[in-house]
């Protein structure tokens, strides 16, 4: 069966729907690794609690390390949960999709190979899944919190979703509460199902930073029914100089962000019927990436990135006018797009407040 997505391509998912049929798992989750070899084995012996319901791909991505060879070190010593997989070099995206067509879990997780996720709050979501296929009900997303961990002895910041989701429950949009300026789902915080992920047909871009709002954004219109888990599940390390959330990292890679958030503008058509709900949160998550993209070129501050700024924005008119409307002069836009010299000034202002909120 060959699953295609409007602008993200298609991809061919017979092998791991046979694999499904008789090896099925409760939770995949994806270890996407590049060069990891001195800090992958946390995040592969954070996830071995949840014992042989989880199947824990380890995706090598062509690295030049020993990143391999641990991997394949760790299937040898735990067969039923790990195994490893080598492919050439795709970046994270191809690494994901990788995980995902090899995927057998009922449920498919992400975890980047320099994080780790808390063993208690694992056993609370695999207790969670448990107790779904128990009373044979599934959920379209599991949602829990995540931490930030600035380094090992670093400062924490978690980000909880009470304030906008009900707790412990099912739930569907209706009962979604409006989500606030800078407030946004992330990769760390989402659990999909599998089939899911596969029947909209997920694809991220290959050799591309900054995916990981493609696998937030993109499924979650899809998404009806869900589960607010309140446990601080997933730990997101941050601090590193060669982070790609670094701004000097960014700054540098200004055009992989661009790309992304032009994959974002043409995912969703807001001229068509949406709930209202998942209408504000998408319209929400794509003020915050695109005024993040904004602030960037304001602060590159050469011709050709004010240039690209405007380009950024004639896009958004062209390919999406409904949510140009909104956010042209919503908050965050008014604010990044002005020309002026105290313009840009505000929106480095901007931008710091952006990054105190995201905890970057």
């Amino acid at each position: 069966m060959q699953v295609a997505c409007p602008r993200l391509g298609a991809i061919d998912f017979n092998v791991s729907t046979r694999k499904v049929e008789y090896l099925m798992k409760l939770l995949t989750v994806a270890i996407p690794s590049y060069n990891s070899a001195d800090y992958m084995g946390r995040a592969i012996e954070s996830l071995l609690p949840a014992g042989d319901q989880i199947e824990i791909l380890v995706i090598d991505d062509g690295s030049k390390d020993e990143t391999l060879t641990i991997a394949q070190d760790y299937q040898r010593r735990y067969p039923d949960q790990v195994k490893a997989i080598h492919q050439a070099n795709k970046g994270h995206g191809g690494a994901v999709n990788t995980g995902l067509a090899h995927a057998t879990g009922q449920y498919f997780k992400v975890v980047d190979s320099d994080d780790w996720v808390d063993e208690s709050a694992l056993a609370a979501v695999m207790a969670t899944l448990e107790r779904f296929e128990a009373e044979n009900t599934q959920v379209d997303v599991l949602l829990t919190n995540y931490v930030y961990e600035q380094g090992e002895e670093g400062a924490k910041r978690t980000v909880r979703y009470e304030r906008n989701l009900p707790i412990n429950q099912f739930f569907g949009w209706d009962e979604v509460k409006p989500f606030s300026v800078g407030e946004y789902l992330m990769m760390h915080s989402l659990i999909y199902r599998t089939q899911l992920l596969r029947d909209c047909g997920l694809i991220l871009p290959e050799h591309t930073f900054y995916v990981d709002n493609v696998f937030v954004y993109q499924p979650i219109q899809h998404v009806q029914r869900l589960y607010y888990l309140d446990v601080d599940f997933y730990r997101y390390l941050i601090g590193r100089d060669d982070q790609s959330v670094n701004e000097r990292v960014m700054m540098g890679r200004i055009d992989q962000q661009l790309k992304v958030n032009r994959i974002l503008i043409e995912a969703v058509d807001f001229s068509q019927p949406l709930h209202p709900s998942i209408r504000q949160y998408l319209l929400k998550h794509l003020e915050i990436v695109t005024s993040i993209s904004s602030a960037l070129l304001n602060r590159i501050g050469t011709p050709e990135a004010i240039a690209k700024r405007q380009d950024l924005w004639n896009f958004l008119q062209e390919r999406n006018p409904e949510a140009f409307k909104v956010l042209r002069y919503a908050f965050f836009g008014r604010l990044t797009t002005a020309n002026t010299r105290v313009g840009r000034w505000v929106s480095n202002q901007v931008y710091k407040v952006i990054r105190k909120v995201g905890g970057y």
